[in-house]
């Protein structure tokens, strides 16, 4: 058990904030403003689905396909404690060795269907994966006794119904079925050569999404939409040279809610803002425990604050089947300085956005989006006071360097509704 302990005494879980907001590649040309309003893309029921009562007649399919490219490098300063580890005595080396670039380049799929079953009445399914992490530093860097690889991976499906109460006023709700799976390695301390400690796990749990649209006036649009977290009760496994044994694990996600505004400015020019809070301050430190005898053999130390999202857009119609758009956002990260951990050295973010939508003909549409996320200055202190602080192995002091670079382009596809050029487009509202 000696070396079981040599693990979970090493290492605290830390999953960061790890939402994945790429959802739409129309959205993304505005750095996200305006999502829980209606528009052409029917990808903003993800956020607020009462806005699938903006979608046309018959079905409207969508299918979004996001790249993302990130740029992490965390550099630092390992300094042993110099306690000799039972139970072979091994005492940590000093290491100054980089992480090298631990951000993993990742494929982030979305897609919708609306239907329009009656003038009030609307069928919707949402298919994303709104959680996830992957990040891989160099096997033996300087931080490997308090984090190697981490993965999270999720899928989430999300059927709808909306109802338009009469031209002003839409609502709608929805199930949510989740998957959500996680993998974090660390290297064992006590162990010579230092292998990795495993900790593995997945499950479905269920939530639920709600929404409002209210249109106040012509040409102005204001929707509230509501994701609620999704309980999981992680069923996997602990795996260390001593053994694998079964664990289970309590995590909830958080639930997010969002207000967003548009307003038509001219026929061809509308503006787009959006706040989000997202409460990660439910997560606090979920326990893992033993199968078998239900004893805790590590305790997962989130304690992050809430998170803020502030974002504002516009786009221009050139031409009737050309529309460009740009957006910026501040991000305000669930995690700070004071437990910000080398398994995910997440901080305040800029974003800058540009985008467009090319109309192929009245069924057949594509958007394509740009994104530039820049990261603040973002230290790590891993020592006294620290919830991942191991006198017994030493403490880590570094700073990271983070960038970001997001591509995302979407497909959007109606069929069996009778709409035609000239006419009233009710997700533009003219």
């Amino acid at each position: 058990m000696s070396i079981v302990f040599g693990l979970v005494a090493s290492t605290s879980a830390q999953a960061g904030g790890f939402a994945l907001r790429e959802q739409s590649s129309y959205y993304q040309g505005m750095s996200f403003a305006g999502y829980g309003t209606t528009g052409p893309s029917i990808s903003s029921m993800f956020w607020n689905p009462a806005t699938i009562t903006g979608a046309g007649e018959g079905f409207t399919f969508e299918t979004h396909n996001t790249l993302i490219v990130p740029d992490v490098d965390i550099n630092g300063t390992f300094t042993s404690s110099g306690a000799a580890l039972p139970p072979f005595g091994v005492v940590l080396p000093n290491s100054s060795v980089p992480s090298g670039d631990i951000g993993n380049d990742a494929y982030i799929p979305a897609s919708y269907t609306a239907y329009k079953v009656t003038d009030q009445v609307f069928f919707g399914l949402a298919i994303n994966a709104p959680f996830g992490l992957a990040t891989k530093p160099n096997q033996n860097w300087a931080g490997q006794f308090y984090s190697r690889s981490s993965k999270a991976q999720s899928l989430n499906v999300n059927p709808i119904i909306g109802y338009k109460i009469n031209d002003r006023l839409s609502v709608a709700f929805g199930v949510q079925f989740q998957h959500f799976a996680v993998s974090l390695k660390t290297a064992v301390p006590n162990v010579p050569g230092f292998p990795s400690g495993i900790l593995e796990g997945d499950d479905i749990g269920f939530g639920v999404t709600a929404g409002v649209t209210y249109k106040p006036m012509e040409g102005t649009e204001v929707g509230l939409g509501y994701r609620s977290g999704v309980t999981h009760t992680l069923g996997g496994s602990i795996q260390t040279p001593a053994g694998t044994n079964a664990i289970n694990a309590n995590l909830i996600t958080p639930d997010m809610v969002n207000l967003s505004v548009k307003q038509r400015v001219t026929d061809a020019f509308r503006v787009f803002g959006t706040v989000e809070w997202t409460n990660w301050s439910r997560l606090k430190s979920p326990r893992v425990t033993l199968q078998a005898t239900g004893a805790t053999v590590q305790t997962l130390h989130f304690n992050y604050d809430d998170g803020w999202y502030f974002a504002l857009g516009g786009e221009y119609d050139v031409t009737e089947d050309l529309t460009l758009r740009a957006g910026a956002a501040y991000e305000l990260s669930p995690i700070d300085d004071a437990i910000r951990s080398t398994r995910l050295p997440d901080n305040d973010r800029i974003w800058l956005s540009a985008g467009a939508s090319y109309k192929f003909n009245e069924d057949l549409s594509f958007d394509l989006g740009y994104t530039y996320i820049h990261s603040m200055d973002t230290g790590i202190n891993i020592g006294p006071g620290h919830q991942d602080y191991n006198p017994a192995v030493g403490t880590f002091v570094g700073n990271a360097d983070a960038s970001v670079n997001i591509v995302s382009a979407s497909m959007r596809y109606r069929w069996g509704g009778s709409k035609h050029r000239g006419e009233v487009d009710p997700a533009r509202g003219y």
